[in-house]
């Protein structure tokens, strides 16, 4: 391999014959001959074709890997048996019919390589001239048949766009496709019981609605006779071919439709199956009907083509098969991540009747508006949001977050919003609210496909790390950062342990997620490197997404679209000793260990000598949420007012939290908006969203520096920014932006125009993104695996290898380095045989 050259991984391509040796050796021949790819290993299963075909195969293809098959197992089973055998990473299945064009594997195996979210390559099949299209798009009807759209039609009469450009497809064709063989395994390869026929499109169906992505890849050329071996050992007015389809779509439908979906379609799917029979074999369906009149007594046998029974015959197998069919579908329900509305742009059109007959296309049309069909594929997708946090008309930070995440989603998902906090009487929702105990969450989960969640709730439901639901994490709150500082009074071991903790609380949403939200691209450097460090950051969601943006995206605390109206009175008439013309600056939420009101309230003594109608206004000082613990800066802001002398002439404290639906009355009776922090690392990463409702009614901003608004602040000139602990600065600063009135007016314009870029709508959009099209973290898929593997080192590279570490150890310690080392490594050997 030339330096910086990708390395490839090893393909294993399984060629099944059945009865076909000719084309299988000109098949195997071709692999031989023209295929540009250096790892390759070629099986061939041949399927009890009985006669001298295993002979003839062997002798012409020498190299190739014959495995015989004890009795036919259908395409499937030899296909599963070639895989079991297998070596490769990657997976080719290619029809014994078929021959590859050069670049058939490599291009496959590129496109593998490039996207680890992507399962399969589907092949651009085309017919052995290489005119007439084979395989250029998948579709699937809404009664379980797949179909290959074009196929039939001459490739020039194509739109380019159809056949020449790569697309995400639901089902790769059997006859050409690719897989990682990791995957095929998970899965359990294609399902036996299908025989022959539609085992690709039930692969395709079930890859998909884990989360995979099948690839359709036009450079994955592949000519194909069709049918070329089946025609050898069948013929059309057999009915066999005609059973089997009709079987297995049947057996597919009912693997992986949803809950919702089957009780619709499943009914009508059997029906249309009994027309399509009858109008197929031109049967008269009114012969025994004596509503159409009563003639002489008839006994002898009816003649029923092979075409109608087949169908019949199918419904009848199907019911059979159904026991084990059920054991498959439960599976395949659980492991799914994906809803039935997220894969209708890969069924293309799955309204398609699919069979030109005028009884059956009658018949079509009714069931489908009977059994209203054609909704059934628009289920709503169902998404939980849980927050540890009160709701109520008193709602803190997390509950107003969560609040506004359940109202964005809930125009397009079912949207359910829990709280596990025992305080819940929220106002009038859209979407269902409601507070749950721990053992109640398991109903909620089980329900949902998606699950947004914040603070300690993963601990409260535990199965769900080790579910396939679909896991978003809101990380808009460095708990940890924040208990380094709200902890300090606690003794030192208790502070310790609750900081570990924490740290694991968030460990374990950081190793489970599937999609993670931040609050400002400061958190988002945080958290990834706290995933780096996790060891989450691996070369597959790297190759995934190289910017990380659709694992972790930049979701800040947002505003209401519409701009704050007022209600009720506000904070000049509910407190007495606020006049109207007194300048008014408002602390707009919580007093917290990590904030510093100590200097704000020294900064107002200074302002009042200057300016003797200067107020400051604390919004809240008991935390709605009852198992917040109130914390001691609370307690020491008031002593220190109450020193002063400033307690209801110019501090004023609101001891009751104003509800969330009211607080524009007291915004809008205010002149600024302020926040003073201490410099620690809890506010390099912090989001204040208390400055987010200051934006909301247009009020200039001081604020201390350090944190991601201060930078938003000097940088939109939306106010003033000071340093910690400096009272005299942030006394100046608040006397600028209530008095100077031309410093105002200009910071009120520019705050309008950057509060639009906060908006709830507008914040939240990457999750609304991830909603519409949700899928697991590309490490997360399930059984993703390597493609490419370090060969073992096997003869005089080996010994050159143990020869060269004899060397370096002796080098490091002399003899005893030596014996240690080797000690080591025959221990390890040890327990590897143990």
């Amino acid at each position: 391999m030339t330096q910086g050259a990708t390395p490839l991984p090893l393909v294993s391509v399984i060629v099944v014959n059945y009865r076909g040796a000719e084309d299988t050796i000109t098949c195997l021949r071709a692999l031989a001959r023209d295929l540009d790819y250096p790892r390759l290993e070629v099986i061939c299963v041949d399927n009890a074709s009985g006669g001298d075909d295993a002979v003839r195969i062997k002798a012409a293809a020498p190299d190739v890997r014959l495995i015989e098959a004890p009795e036919n197992l259908g395409f499937a089973g030899g296909c599963n048996l070639g895989a079991q055998q297998a070596e490769g990473s990657v997976l080719a299945f290619l029809n014994n019919d078929a021959r590859p064009d050069a670049r058939w594997a490599r291009a496959a195996v590129e496109a593998l390589a490039a996207d680890p979210t992507v399962a399969a390559v589907a092949s651009k099949v085309v017919d052995w001239d290489g005119t007439g299209a084979d395989f250029v798009d998948a579709g699937l009807t809404w009664f379980g048949m797949g179909y290959k759209r074009h196929a039939g039609g001459p490739l020039a009469e194509l739109p380019a766009a159809e056949h020449e450009v790569a697309k995400d497809v639901l089902f790769a064709t059997g006859s050409a496709m690719f897989v990682r063989a990791s995957v095929f395994a998970e899965l359990g390869g294609f399902d036996e019981r299908f025989f022959m026929f539609y085992e690709d499109v039930d692969l395709g169906w079930r890859l998909n609605l884990r989360g995979w992505r099948v690839r359709y890849v036009p450079g994955s050329l592949a000519y194909h006779r069709h049918h070329g071996t089946m025609s050898e050992v069948d013929a059309p007015e057999t009915g066999r071919e005609t059973f089997l389809l009709e079987r297995n779509a049947l057996a597919a439908l009912y693997k992986n439709v949803s809950d919702q979906a089957l009780a619709r379609v499943l009914p009508a799917a059997l029906a249309l199956t009994i027309r399509r029979a009858t109008a197929r074999g031109e049967l008269d369906a009114t012969q025994l009907d004596l509503g159409r009149g009563v003639g002489p007594i008839d006994t002898a046998p009816v003649e029923i083509p092979r075409t109608t029974l087949a169908g019949v015959l199918a419904v009848d197998q199907f019911v059979e098969l159904l026991p084990s069919l059920a054991e498959s579908r439960e599976a395949e329900q659980a492991a799914r991540v994906r809803t039935d509305g997220d894969l209708i742009p890969l069924l293309r059109k799955a309204l398609e009747p699919a069979y030109p007959l005028p009884r059956y296309l009658a018949a079509h049309e009714i069931l489908v508006e009977a059994f209203g069909v054609e909704s059934v594929f628009g289920q709503r997708r169902k998404v939980l949001v849980i927050t540890g946090d009160a709701i109520t008309d008193r709602m803190a930070g997390p509950a107003i977050r969560a609040w506004n995440i359940a109202s964005i989603l809930a125009p397009e998902h079912d949207v359910r919003l829990v709280t596990v906090n025992p305080l819940a009487t929220p106002p009038p929702a859209p979407f269902p609210v409601s507070a749950a105990r721990k053992r109640d969450l398991t109903e909620p989960i089980e329900w949902a496909d998606i699950v947004v969640l914040q603070g300690h709730v993963l601990e409260m439901a535990p199965a769900l790390k080790e579910s396939h639901k679909l896991v978003v994490c809101d990380l808009y709150d460095p708990m940890h950062l924040e208990l380094l500082e709200q902890g300090k009074s606690a003794p030192d071991d208790q502070r310790a342990a609750d900081l570990v903790g924490i740290t694991k609380v968030l460990d374990a949403q950081l190793e489970r997620g599937d999609f993670f939200l931040c609050a400002s691209e400061r958190q988002r450097h945080f958290w990834l490197g706290h995933l780096a460090a996790l060891g989450r950051l691996t070369p597959r969601l790297y190759d995934a997404d190289p910017t990380t943006q659709s694992l972790l995206s930049v979701v800040p605390f947002g505003l209401p679209a519409e701009p704050p109206v007022r209600t009720a009175p506000g904070l000049r008439a509910t407190l007495d000793g606020i006049a109207e013309t007194d300048h008014v600056v408002l602390w707009a939420g919580g007093v917290y260990s990590w904030f510093d009101p100590l200097t704000l309230v020294g900064a107002i003594d200074r302002l009042r000598k200057r300016q003797p109608d200067a107020r400051l206004v604390f919004l809240g000082m008991k935390h709605p949420n009852p198992e917040v613990a109130e914390m001691d800066i609370g307690a020491r802001t008031v002593r220190l007012a109450d020193r002063l002398g400033l307690t209801g002439k110019h501090v004023f404290f609101n001891e009751h939290w104003v509800p969330y639906g009211e607080r524009q009355n007291w915004l809008l009776d205010a002149d600024c908006g302020v926040t003073t922090h201490f410099e620690h690392v809890e506010t390099t990463f912090a989001f204040r969203t208390r400055v987010l409702d200051y934006l909301w009614a247009g009020l200039p901003i001081v604020t201390t520096d350090g944190d991601a608004f201060a930078d938003l602040v000097r940088e939109e000139r939306l106010g003033v920014v000071v340093p910690a602990e400096d009272e005299q600065a942030l006394a100046d600063a608040l006397e600028r932006a209530m008095y100077d009135e031309e410093f105002a007016a200009g910071c009120k314009e520019r705050i309008a125009k950057v509060a639009q870029r906060y908006a709830w709508p507008e914040a939240l959009a990457p999750l609304v993104r991830y909603c519409r099209d949700p899928r697991p973290a590309a490490d997360r898929l399930p059984g993703a695996g390597d493609l490419v593997v370090t060969d073992p080192l096997r003869g005089t590279e080996l010994v050159r290898r143990d020869l060269a570490l004899v060397r370096e150890y002796l080098a490091d310690g002399g003899p005893k380095e030596l014996a240690r080392r080797v000690a080591g490594r025959l221990k390890k050997v040890a327990r590897g045989r143990a």
